[in-house]
């Protein structure tokens, strides 16, 4: 049994990617886990490996940036799993391009995704986080908020400047509760990096270049794993904290 055996996790967008190797690596950690996004077939997919590896997992079609339901379904998890440990807020749905370029609908759509959704998960999770005992919220946030060169990454780092502020604030203010609230920022070889890698190979190369572990991160052996690290014991006096999970690219000092 692994050190999140018996704990409820919940994980958005988790349906490919790096919040499918987050519920992944929980799930061999013995968490049961909430697998929550837009595409029943992707959802279904991931729950198949979970269920392959003799995981609890139930899944949950949402899209996060409607922040009315997200009481209601917070609700509805809990009462099919029965409790909730961990929160990942894992989606990012916005744009990207120079700032002239974008329309007020463009930069709000990440905003939505993003820190308002990170917000209402949060605060509907708050109660079962702290019944818990040993609740944990991971949100995850990008080193283009500290890159050298913002062009084009304005509204994406934006709103996950946002996400990180709040993750410090919860950190601040639900300590006494029992409530850890970390960040990662990590790099990872997922479905929209390998189609860009593939279309971008002489960039795709210069910028695995620019990592001094000269590799994106495997989605679940490198930031899933690791996701399973900051939840478990190990971690437990870790909180308000931004954990690069970058090969050690980004300098957030």
């Amino acid at each position: 049994m692994g050190h999140l055996h018996g704990k409820v996790a919940i994980v958005t967008g988790a349906g490919q990617g790096v919040g499918q190797g987050i519920a992944l690596a929980l799930a061999d950690q013995g968490a049961a886990v909430a697998v929550l996004g837009r595409t029943p077939e992707k959802l279904a997919a991931t729950r198949e490996l979970l269920w392959a590896r003799g995981a609890r997992a139930e899944t949950f079609v949402c899209d996060v940036a409607d922040t009315e339901r997200v009481p209601h379904l917070v609700r509805e998890i809990a009462e099919r799993l029965g409790r909730i440990d961990v929160l990942v807020n894992n989606v990012y749905d916005g744009a990207y391009g120079p700032l002239l370029s974008l329309s007020d609908a463009d930069f709000q759509r990440g905003f939505r995704s993003g820190p308002f959704a990170t917000f209402a998960f949060m605060k509907a999770c708050h109660p079962h986080l702290k019944s818990s005992g040993d609740g944990v919220v991971i949100n995850l946030v990008t080193s283009a908020m500290v890159r050298w060169d913002l062009s084009t990454y304005g509204a994406y780092a934006a709103a996950k400047t946002a996400v990180r502020s709040l993750t410090r604030t919860a950190a601040n203010e639900w300590g006494p509760d029992g409530i850890r609230v970390n960040a990662i920022a990590p790099h990872a070889a997922s479905p929209g990096y390998l189609r860009w890698s593939e279309a971008n190979p002489e960039e795709a190369e210069a910028f695995c270049a620019s990592i001094p572990l000269r590799r994106v991160g495997d989605c679940e052996a490198d930031i899933g794993r690791a996701v399973a690290m900051l939840c478990g014991p190990d971690a437990r006096y870790l909180t308000g904290a931004t954990v690069p999970l970058d090969g050690g690219q980004a300098n957030f000092d």
